[in-house]
């Protein structure tokens, strides 16, 4: 794949000289056209071989173009900080919003094909990286970012002359770093994996480009026009309207029966067996999030549900039982204009709790594919890949260690009914009752329906759904403390078995 860049490409320098001008005018438009459409995102990752002019060419494009509009990201070792979360949570929190442009170096690649060179881990490891990065840049193209993928080369006879030359040089022998050193004695196996890399992820929507890195004119040119053709052919793309894009429908009930239909809402605790159990569940709760074990996990209660389902009072219970630095409440409601400069998933990426710690999100990701589908906000294509990227979302954060418990708490219209008046009787409960509350009552069926292929979709061996009857509040409390619980002591006792064989196999 590296054979075009690994013979001549040079540039004469008066050629250089007379194509930059109309080259850097060309970016600087495309650019703050970008910016004012606030249309997609750029985002341009930077690889390949040490000494093939990736720092060079990065900064030259800071002269050719506005710099205030450009965010270069640097991926090197894994912060305290980084280590805590799952290994996406770095990148996702660095993505440029709608209209801005992000370099990043050392980008989700760089990662796995270091630990490969270096036997960190087998094929099969690296393979999954793959298959996960090709997953990552489908989703944000999806959601409308331009990706550019640049692999900077040098044939194994040019970086040995460079390092040569530069340690030959008093001046300039600075600039050879351990790196450098280190990829010359590991050159083989680095393009070998690189290539394994590129074949694997090269798409439509998000292709790699091989650079020849030896001549520093002809990489600034092959670069400058690359960019500019991709940003101009995205900005002269109509802008497609939610309602325009359509899929193949999920396919209705013939019978008319719903999953909510199977549960059983008459259930119930009387007030004393309700603070019995709440007190023996909230000890339990307590224990656990204090345990040792705890320091190779976090937890993630995700609180969906009917409008008036008393998601707030269960939440409050949890709550209860901890210290207030142990766990954030994340509430969610419409997206902020920042949060819609994003991909949908990035306001809930940031949120990610580190090891040892608690985040309850109040409404969630599960927005997608309930309010933004039954309210119109996004188109039908969009929320039916929705539930296989929040699948593979929660896939990710479950194989970091994270602990994640969904709960839709279910009543009954009747009961809904009775809490909403109830709600406008009494002064300091009237702020939770809008005019949207009345207006989806008459949605109804339609939130019914969407629950039901939610579930259906979602509800995995990693990420189960736990459907919770909640016509009594006091019994809804109990089963959520409960499967948290019991979600917990499992995720123990598995991460014990594996501590176990691991040390069996050493």
């Amino acid at each position: 794949m590296f054979e075009s860049a690994e013979i001549v490409h040079a540039i004469d320098k008066e050629t250089y000289e007379a194509e930059v001008p109309a080259l850097r005018e060309a970016l600087l438009e495309a650019q703050f056209e970008l910016h004012q459409q606030r249309r997609f995102p750029v985002i341009i990752l930077i690889n390949g071989i040490e000494g093939a002019g990736k720092g060079e060419t990065v900064k030259l494009l800071n002269e050719w173009m506005d710099p205030r509009l450009i965010e270069v990201r640097t991926f090197d070792q894994q912060t305290d900080e980084e280590l805590a979360r799952p290994p996406a949570w770095r990148y996702w929190r660095m993505l440029p919003a709608t209209g801005r442009t992000g370099v990043f170096f050392g980008s989700w690649y760089s990662q796995m094909l270091q630990g490969r060179v270096h036997g960190l881990f087998k094929d099969p490891r690296l393979d999954q990286g793959i298959n996960a990065a090709e997953r990552l840049e489908k989703m944000l193209c999806d959601e409308g970012a331009l990706i550019f993928k640049f692999w900077f080369h040098l044939s194994k006879k040019q970086m040995k002359a460079r390092l040569k030359a530069l340690a030959d040089d008093p001046l300039h022998s600075w600039r050879i770093s351990p790196l450098d050193w280190q990829q010359s004695q590991t050159y083989d196996k680095f393009v070998k994996y690189g290539e394994r890399i590129l074949r694997r992820t090269s798409r439509d929507y998000a292709p790699w480009h091989v650079i020849a890195g030896m001549d520093p004119r002809y990489r600034s040119l092959v670069v400058g026009k690359i960019l500019l053709e991709g940003l101009q052919s995205a900005l002269k793309r109509p802008k497609i309207h939610p309602e325009k894009v359509s899929a193949a429908p999920v396919s209705p009930s013939v019978d008319q029966v719903n999953l909510l239909d199977s549960l059983d809402l008459t259930l119930r605790l009387d007030k004393d067996d309700y603070e019995e159990q709440l007190i023996t569940e909230q000890a339990r709760f307590s224990g656990l999030m204090r345990d040792k074990r705890m320091r190779r996990h976090a937890l993630i209660a995700v609180f969906e549900g009917n409008d008036a389902a008393g998601k707030g009072g269960a939440i409050r219970r949890v709550a209860a039982a901890l210290d207030p630095r142990q766990y954030s409440i994340v509430p969610i409601a419409a997206p902020t204009e920042e949060e819609r400069a994003h991909p949908y998933l990035w306001r809930f990426w940031r949120h990610i709790p580190a090891r040892g710690k608690f985040t309850v999100f109040d409404r969630s990701w599960y927005g997608r594919v309930l309010v933004e589908r039954i309210e119109g906000f996004c188109s039908s294509a969009d929320w039916l890949r929705a539930y296989s990227e929040i699948n593979d979302f929660e896939e990710q954060i479950a194989d970091a260690g994270v602990i994640v418990v969904k709960f839709w708490l279910a009543i009954d219209k009747q009961t809904q009914l009775e809490r909403f008046e109830e709600r406008e009787q009494i002064p300091f409960k009237r702020f939770k009752i809008t005019e949207d509350d009345w207006r989806n009552r008459d949605k109804w069926e339609a939130y019914r329906a969407a629950v039901g292929d939610m579930v259906d979709r979602t509800s995995t061996e990693i990420s189960p759904w736990t459907l919770v009857e909640a016509n009594d509040k006091r019994w809804a409390r109990v089963k959520v403390l409960r499967t948290i619980n019991q979600a917990l002591e499992e995720a123990f006792e598995k991460s014990d078995k594996q501590a176990r064989k691991a040390k069996k196999n050493k």
